[in-house]
């Protein structure tokens, strides 16, 4: 069909006919050639005739691979995971003690505005109004000893005493203070450390779960390559043992066809009893050197009763 197209394209140019061409069978030829081109390409491609692709073994590496990635890929989502937790738990904490300490000075503002005030205190008067100890509406006549809450020197020294009062009130909050903030570091530090343990046993714990994991699909693969090797194995000893049947059929076969009862050997009959003497179930007669020997013997014996010449005795006889 090639050929006619060509002829019929070498004869349009020829006569230089100013036909359509038909472009679908140029595209067929063309189609056809690419076609013979990748079909010489996989005939003469040493590797693909001779050793082929193991189909099998390449979709099993890739499957394994890609659970390889998706292990990997969880792996760090669960890193991920825990690494973000364990910091919004870190935030809460500190959260939760900014407002624990801020609702604790809020208390303790409270009880010194409600149950601590200045007011409430014995010398109030003296402290908040001290003109108003000298006010007194009561009769200096009626008082006694025990009305008098100033006496003379009482209130010598009071401003430094104050002072002093109050720079040791402050230094005892400092402490306080500086006591609350080192309890609360080393509450914070050991909540630090235990947070920092337990993010390492949950990561020993993944990193043991993917060791674990990896391990199940090593002995999946060892088993699945055991088994493999095993089938095989049993497989070429059936065929071996298929074979080796065959063999041994076929020489019974074999023997049983060159045997002396299917070939009807008259040697057979005369070798196994010896002396001469023959087997009867195996006789097949008098082989044709036997049958002319007696022809021979009775050709003699006819002569020897012509010529009056006494007989000498039979081959028959001398041999049995």
């Amino acid at each position: 069909m090639l050929l006619n197209v060509q002829r019929s394209l070498e004869t349009l140019k020829m006569y230089k006919v100013d036909l359509p061409v038909d472009q679908s069978i140029e595209k067929a030829v063309e189609r056809r050639r690419s076609a013979e081109k990748v079909r010489k390409a996989r005939i003469f491609n040493t590797r693909l005739r001779v050793m082929g692709l193991d189909l099998d073994t390449l979709n099993q590496q890739v499957e394994e691979k890609k659970h390889q990635q998706n292990m990997d890929r969880q792996r760090d989502i669960a890193f991920d995971t825990l690494r973000t937790y364990h910091d919004d738990l870190l935030l809460q904490q500190d959260i939760d003690e900014i407002e624990k300490r801020n609702a604790l000075h809020m208390d303790l503002t409270q009880y010194w505005a409600t149950h601590q005030r200045v007011e409430d205190s014995r010398d109030a008067d003296l402290n908040c109004n001290p003109n108003g100890a000298l006010s007194i509406t009561v009769p200096e006549a009626k008082l006694g000893p025990a009305s008098m809450q100033i006496f003379q020197g009482e209130g010598f020294g009071a401003e430094q005493m104050k002072r002093e009062q109050m720079k040791n009130t402050e230094r005892d909050l400092r402490a306080q203070k500086e006591d609350n903030e080192r309890r609360h570091m080393g509450i914070k530090h050991r909540d630090l450390l235990a947070s920092k343990e337990l993010m390492h046993q949950d990561l020993k714990k993944v990193q043991q779960a993917a060791l674990e994991e990896e391990y199940k699909i090593a002995t999946r693969i060892a088993l699945d390559n055991y088994n493999q090797a095993l089938a095989a194995e049993q497989a070429q000893k059936l065929k071996e043992q298929q074979r080796r049947e065959e063999q041994e059929n076929l020489a019974e076969v074999w023997h049983t066809l060159m045997s002396d009862m299917m070939t009807e050997c008259a040697e057979a009959a005369e070798g196994a009893a010896g002396g001469g003497r023959v087997v009867t179930d195996r006789w097949k007669g008098m082989s044709p050197e036997q049958l002319s020997a007696i022809q021979k013997e009775r050709e003699a014996q006819c002569l020897q009763r012509q010529s009056g010449v006494p007989e000498q005795g039979s081959i028959y006889q001398q041999t049995h």
